[in-house]
């Protein structure tokens, strides 16, 4: 399998509702963080690779009318803006491989499937979940030990137990599969998954764990933006 291509496959057709951002009636994944919009940001990273992958991939909603403007040079030359995005996250990449299944990808090429609003991911660690995966039988993603003390709630928010952290692990992305593989997966697991590995997961199948970072995070509540912002302009200064 060392001849498999690389794809790259960004869900973009959420509306970021727990943003919270009431002047805003554009998705979170399209107000602008350090002078440009969040997903740029993540496209960049993929960007600054654009030898390793055959295509890259943005999913958006079939009624989206931000992103031609958001987006002004996207798609360019092995691009690809696919407007086939589904109500859940499960169904927009589902959709999403499938058309690049018509787009000439293969079911044995890897696709790494990553958070539009992850918008702090590096090149370097895109880079390391290849390494990690290439040869890998199932694939895997990049995910974050758990460092804090986890506890479990009744349903009136009060402590009902401590967990072990040991074994636990935040999950982050890129998320990397052979895409029939994850098709696979996806129609037979349907849209509760929240995340591709929890579908790999499903059908009896363990992904690797790589180790990420704790900058890697998605951009959620209102306070991630101002932190993401200031990880992003550090960037830019050296600092971070």
């Amino acid at each position: 399998m060392s001849s498999s291509r690389l794809f790259v496959l960004i869900p973009c057709a959420g509306s970021g509702h727990r943003a919270g951002h009431a002047q805003s009636t554009q998705p979170k994944q399209y107000r602008r963080l350090a002078g440009l919009p969040m997903v740029a940001h993540t496209l960049e990273a993929f960007r600054a690779l654009a030898g390793r992958f055959a295509g890259l991939a943005l999913v958006v909603s079939p009624d989206d009318r931000d992103v031609d403007a958001v987006l002004p040079r996207f798609p360019s030359e092995n691009e690809y803006l696919l407007r086939v995005g589904g109500v859940t996250r499960a169904a927009t990449v589902r959709n999403g491989l499938v058309a690049l299944r018509q787009k000439g990808a293969g079911a044995h090429d890897w696709v790494l499937v990553h958070d539009a609003a992850r918008c702090l991911v590096t090149s370097s660690q895109i880079e390391a979940l290849i390494a990690a995966c290439e040869h890998d039988a199932v694939g895997g993603l990049l995910a974050q030990r758990l460092a804090d003390t986890l506890k479990s709630s009744t349903a009136e928010s009060r402590v009902a137990q401590t967990l072990s952290r040991a074994d636990k692990w935040l999950a982050q992305t890129p998320q990397m599969f052979r895409i029939g593989m994850l098709l696979d997966a996806l129609e037979r697991t349907g849209d509760a998954v929240t995340d591709e590995a929890s579908a790999i997961e499903a059908v009896g199948l363990s992904p690797l764990l790589v180790p990420g970072s704790a900058q890697n995070f998605k951009v959620t509540f209102p306070e991630d933006f101002a932190l993401a912002e200031a990880v992003l302009l550090g960037r830019r200064k050296g600092l971070a």
